[in-house]
Parts: structure tokens; sequence; C-alpha cells
């Protein structure tokens, strides 16, 4: 075997079996290496951030690692941003990265780089370059093993073209993985000791203690002891829906968040981390714990967050308590022009069982979690990092892994232009992927953004930087070009119909819904005086109001 060869047996039988591709020379030898291992499903994308973003869906919804293969530093760069949103998420990736051969970097060729400093900025735990074909099957061993750990991460192995090509290697035996601790029993007790003292207490859940077994564990101590349950504000993947204990999820903005913690004297964080505001603004807080509110740490993200939970549970003798469950309840069918609320109105009306929903809608989706809460149960996957161009890639990754449940992806027009190329990976693969576009011609949370940083309200030009008509995109056209089928919908039974066929009919489709911005004109000169005003505003006021902007 030459070491490409070795390589890719060696991340079978660790269970590594879809690699993202986005090669070039250097990577050749791993290309042809494809054939010799039929365990290995290779998905060609047109740019890195779908490979990457691609990556990051499918670990998520297959709770294993899955590979890219880039083309030397610049490819790394070139993926570097749906990367970072896999760290920050705790999404287990394998990065193998192409290198020039150890006997061309002298030469400092063209394409030459530095890159274990790029890889840094997203596998800040795992960065190596293989030396020696004898020894790449134990280092990418011990990459799968450091992605795979509690908390997932970035790991990113970068493969000299020689030490690919070389040859006499042999694969690495598959590895053991050691269980992850569940809390000590000192913290469970303390916190437990906690909860027992009562005051307003809640548990703030992420990771992995947004899936059913710990949500259903949490529920059972909510119900049992009057905690308040949590999730954080971009969630890696939650499971929700009808039969389903209800978990309140951090909002967004602010000035909301601390509204939502305002009275909250004990924050019990489980596979999580205290919240803190996206971005700096003038005179106002970035620690969104308010003051007197004690932090404890019951599960950190090296932790079993289900047992931690269970021995939570068992030290309160809530084990036995019935958890309070989401109803089932639809909207009912939309009618009339077409907005962003009626876009999800219709998904929670046509919401199929067991779907996996991936929001990068921004603005536009405001109403989704309230339109799909008590549908049949389904998987949430958000922005986790806040770098978008995340949702159409994860939709790649998120069919390949669970091929047999149907895939929504609820995207901004802004943010699918970065990575529109997923589009075409979704039809050469035959994905059951349904891509809605919410083309409102508006980077929507930046005129926002732009009155609550305190930068004003801008002049032509400014806004011209956060306006995408002129020309409008035809995202229709577009998919159509890349071999998706689409459409175009103005009114909510044109859209209501597209998504009935769109689920009826396995493949890709996307559906442009053509949509004004959901935070506009009034509404938009509005909020920054509203958000100002929510600390001043009576308590059952001030919550009706978040409930009526981001319910």
């Amino acid at each position: 075997m030459n070491g490409a060869q070795a390589l890719l047996r060696t991340l079978a039988d660790a269970g590594v079996e879809v690699c993202f591709t986005n090669p070039g020379t250097s990577e050749m030898h791993f290309v042809a290496a494809l054939d010799s291992e039929p365990r290995m499903r290779a998905v060609l994308a047109l740019f890195e951030g779908v490979a990457t973003g691609a990556a990051d869906g499918y670990a998520r919804m297959a709770d294993k690692p899955a590979a890219t293969l880039l083309h030397l530093g610049c490819g790394l760069g070139n993926g570097l941003a749906n990367l970072h949103n896999a760290r920050k998420g705790k999404v287990p990736i394998v990065n193998i990265v192409g290198d020039h051969a150890t006997t061309h970097t002298r030469y400092d060729a063209q394409l030459q780089s530095d890159i274990e400093t790029v890889a840094r900025n997203v596998s800040p735990g795992f960065v190596r370059t293989s030396t020696s074909t004898a020894q790449l099957s134990r280092d990418a061993i011990d990459a799968v093993q450091a992605a795979r750990g509690l908390p997932g991460q970035v790991a990113t192995l970068i493969l000299p073209a020689d030490v690919s090509w070389g040859e006499g290697a042999q694969p690495c035996p598959a590895p053991v993985y050691a269980s992850a601790p569940a809390a000590d029993d000192a913290a469970v007790h303390a916190i437990a000791e906690v909860i027992r003292r009562g005051g307003k207490v809640a548990l703030l859940l992420g990771g992995q203690a947004l899936r059913e077994a710990a949500l259903l564990e949490a529920a059972r101590i909510a119900a049992h002891s009057g905690v308040k349950l949590l999730a954080e504000v971009f969630p890696t993947r939650l499971t929700r829906g009808a039969g389903l204990p209800q978990v309140e999820r951090i909002a967004y903005l602010a000035e909301m968040a601390s509204l939502q913690l305002a009275d909250i004297t004990h924050l019990i964080l489980v596979d999580a981390k205290a919240p803190v505001s996206f971005f700096a603004y003038p005179g106002k807080p970035s620690y969104l714990v308010p003051e007197g509110c004690a932090v404890h740490t019951l599960a950190a993200p090296e932790h079993d967050a289900l047992a931690s939970l269970e021995k939570l549970a068992t030290a309160l003798s809530a084990t036995h308590t019935t958890p309070q469950f989401q109803p089932p309840v639809r909207p009912t069918r939309p009618r009339g022009r077409l907005t962003a609320p009626k876009v999800c109105k219709a998904v929670g009306h046509l919401l199929p069982n067991n779907a996996i929903v991936i929001d990068e809608a921004i603005t536009s989706g405001l109403m989704l979690g309230a339109m799909t809460a008590g549908c049949p149960r389904h998987d949430l996957i958000t922005l986790t990092g806040g770098a978008i161009g995340q949702g159409l890639p994860n939709a790649v990754g998120a069919a390949i892994a669970c091929p047999d449940r149907p895939v929504i992806a609820l995207i901004g027009d802004g943010t699918a232009m970065y990575t529109l190329q997923a589009l075409w990976s979704m039809a050469r693969e035959k994905l059951n992927v349904t891509s809605i576009i919410f083309n409102n011609a508006s980077y929507s949370v930046l005129n926002v953004e732009l009155e609550r940083v305190g930068a004003g309200a801008g002049g032509p030009k400014a806004h011209a930087q956060l306006d995408l008509d002129g020309p409008r995109l035809n995202f229709a056209r577009l998919a159509q070009g890349m071999g998706v089928h689409a459409v175009r919908a103005s009114t909510a039974e044109e859209f209501t119909q597209a998504l009935e066929y769109a689920l009826a009919n396995p493949g890709p489709h996307l559906i442009e819904a053509l949509v004004p911005e959901s935070l506009s004109g009034a509404k938009r000169k509005m909020l920054p005086w509203l958000l100002r005003s929510l600390p001043h505003l009576p308590r059952a006021m001030a919550q009706a109001l978040k409930r009526k902007i981001a319910p």
C-alpha cells in the first residue's frame, strides 16, 4: 500500500465513512486511492466552504466525524468559516489537508503557505503534519480519537504529497473509545442542595444535553423541583416537537436574553457556557448573567451530559417524575400575500415526522420556533458560530447522514450566496433536501444592527452596503442552472403548494419565497427604542413584547 491507501483504510476502520472533497494536485494520490476503499463515500463540493459545512452537518446527525479533503492552506482558508461554526458547536470533523512534498517546500512555490497556523484557528486541540508514510496511519488514528472525544472538535491532519505517495504503509487498528465521565458526586450533591433551597433556578442546556434522553431527564427535574429549562441561543442539534419536553431558547438579542434571565438566582450549566451577547454595544453589558445570580456547572463539555442529569435526578428523587410534554398542535394553512411568518406557518402546517430542520433564515425565521413547536418530532440545526453560509452545506451533510429523513433548510438570501454551490452537490448526490430561500433583497439583520450599535441611521452609501436589490437575485434560476428543481412563490397559496410538491417527491427542491423584510420601516425604527425600554417596563408587558417580536 501507499500512504493514501493505508490512510483511507485506517479511516474506514475507525468509522469514518464519508469524505467531502475539493482536491488539487497535492491530493491526487488520495483521490486515486478512493477506489481502493469501498466503505468510503466521496462527495465532491465545488467550494471548500461547502465541503467543511457538509462535514459539520453530517457529524451533527451521524454522531461521528466525516472527513474533508482540502487543497493546501488556501483551500483550508476557504473552508474556515464553516469549520469555525463546527468548532463552536463542538462538532467532530477530521480535516485532511494536502501539502507540498516535503522535498518541495524549501522552494517556496506559489501555493506554499503555513498551513498549521491557518489550521490552529479552528483546530486548537489537534493539528499535526504527518512526516513519514510509516507514521501516517497512526497520525490518522490520533486525529479521529481527538475529533470523537468529548468535547467534539475539528482535528486537522496535514498530508504532504510524498507521505501520501510513499509505499510500504500499513493501516492502524481501530481505536477503542473510552466513555466520558459524568459529573462528580460532590458537584451533583451541591447543585441538588441549591435546587432544594428554592428560589428561581434555571438549567441552561447545550450540546449533548439537548438530545431527547437528556431533555427527558432535565424535564423530570423541572417538573419535580420547579426548575426553568433554557437552551443556548444557537443549539448544535435540538430534538423538539410534540411529545417532547419544551425548552425555551435564549434570545439572540441581548436585551431580550437579559429579560429572560432577569429573575434567575441560580443558573446551572449543562454542556453550555454562561450567556454573553454576540457583539459589544455601547453602554450595554456583554455578560448577560444578572447581578446576584450564581452560576454553577453540572456538566462541562468533557462530561457525559445525560449521565450527569441522571445523577442529579436521582439526587433529587425525581427519576419517576412525569415530565411535561409539548402537546401536538399545528398552525392552519396560510393564505394571502406571502410573508416570512407565513412561510414559517406553512412549514409548521406541513412538517413531516422525523424531519431535519436547518435554520439559517436570520430575521425571516423569527416565527419558526413558535410555528413548529407542536409539530411531529424533528431535529433542529442552527448557526452555532454565527458565520453565515452554513445552512445549505449542513443540509448536504445531514441528508447523507440520514438518507431516510426529509431535510428542510430555511435560508436567508444573503447567507445563501455564500455557499450556493451546495445546490450542485445536492443535485449530483440526489439528496432529499428542500431548500427554502427567503428573498427579501436585504441583509435585514444588519439594517437592524446599524442602529443598535449606535452607528446612526446611515445614508445612501451605508444602506447600499446592506441592500441586495438592483439587480434582485433569482434563486430559482440559479438553482435550475445547478440541476435542482426550483420555483418562485409570492403568495401563501403558491408557497404551500410548492412545499407539498417538494415533500411528496424525492430529490432536491428549492422554493424561493419572495417576501418583504420581517423588520422594516416603522418596525425597524421602533425596535432600538423598544429594546432600550424593556428593562424599565413592567415585567409582564416586557415579556409580552418579547414574545411578539421573537417568540
